[in-house]
């Protein structure tokens, strides 16, 4: 099992001269405990379930940019793009760009988008629900039409696009991974089981139901379900490492093969420490 960081929160003692220099420090300790990803929310605001939307807020690709020029190994992404906020023709050169100037370490991080707050607050293109899980599947097939050798036009219902040319194309190929955030059932695990390489569940009671769900929508359009990684977001508090290497080892037994989630006071590093000493280990042959 693999784990990822996810930084959520950028309000840090030092204040905003500091923030870069304490993302810098976070993401290369991460990646020397041997954390495997490193993702970042696409949110314009805070969210409230992590502190009050005043709070410190990156753009996300900017960020990431930043982070690929400060690690080596980790690989980056979105979790996850909001569907709406980028034009997809933009949104795949973003992710090229970001696989190439990384050597190699995009990940492409996606879902329907649901922060209507923000997206109100900065005028930002927010359609009705409906109407973005439309725009979401005509993304994928967008991206992956641009990380083809297909250069030709696209028509879909909300986007038309007269030459999908990607210069230079992404170093991973056929394309950076896709992993579709969500858990909806008719939706969400249907667009997985047909494009992703990874979806993004919560680590609750509902997960057995939603992985029996994906396996179906997987039978339903022909896909093998182990094609697909199974990733969870959780907690990722390394205060008591047995119990959370025991969870963990519940986890995986259901198949998850990354855990993902935002670690208690990283920006002071030992908690991320501990997590390359005691937990990375004892969960990587699981």
């Amino acid at each position: 099992m693999k784990l990822g960081l996810h930084i959520a929160d950028f309000t840090y003692p030092s204040g905003p001269q500091g923030l870069a220099d304490d993302l810098t420090r976070i993401a290369v300790t991460a990646e020397e405990a041997g954390i495997a990803r490193v993702s970042v929310m696409d949110h314009v605001w805070q969210i409230r379930p992590v502190g009050p939307i005043e709070n410190d807020m990156l753009e996300a690709y900017t960020t990431l940019g930043y982070l690929a020029a400060r690690t080596e190994r980790v690989e980056l992404l979105a979790w996850v793009t909001a569907v709406s906020y980028r034009d997809p023709g933009l949104l795949a050169k973003l992710v090229t760009t970001l696989d190439v100037l990384s050597k190699g370490r995009a990940w492409l991080g996606i879902g329907a988008a649901w922060n209507d707050e923000e997206a109100k607050g900065l005028g930002l293109f927010f359609p009705p629900t409906a109407e973005r899980f439309e725009r979401l599947e005509e993304t994928l097939r967008i991206c992956l039409q641009m990380w083809s050798d297909d250069e030709g036009p696209f028509e879909g219902r909300h986007y038309r696009l007269e030459r999908t040319m990607n210069v230079p194309q992404s170093l991973t190929r056929p394309h950076p991974p896709i992993l579709i955030g969500g858990g909806g059932e008719k939706k969400t695990l249907r667009l997985v089981a047909q494009y992703a390489n990874a979806c993004n569940l919560f680590a609750g009671p509902e997960l057995p139901h939603k992985l029996d769900v994906l396996r179906q929508r997987c039978d339903e359009v022909g896909r093998d379900y182990d094609e697909i990684e199974k990733t969870v977001m959780g907690p990722l508090d390394p205060s008591d490492p047995p119990a959370l290497v025991e969870r963990l080892k519940e986890l995986a037994a259901l198949g998850v093969q990354e855990y993902h989630g935002m670690v208690p006071g990283v920006s002071e590093l030992e908690p991320l420490r501990v997590l390359g000493k005691e937990v990375v280990p004892a969960v990587a042959d699981l």
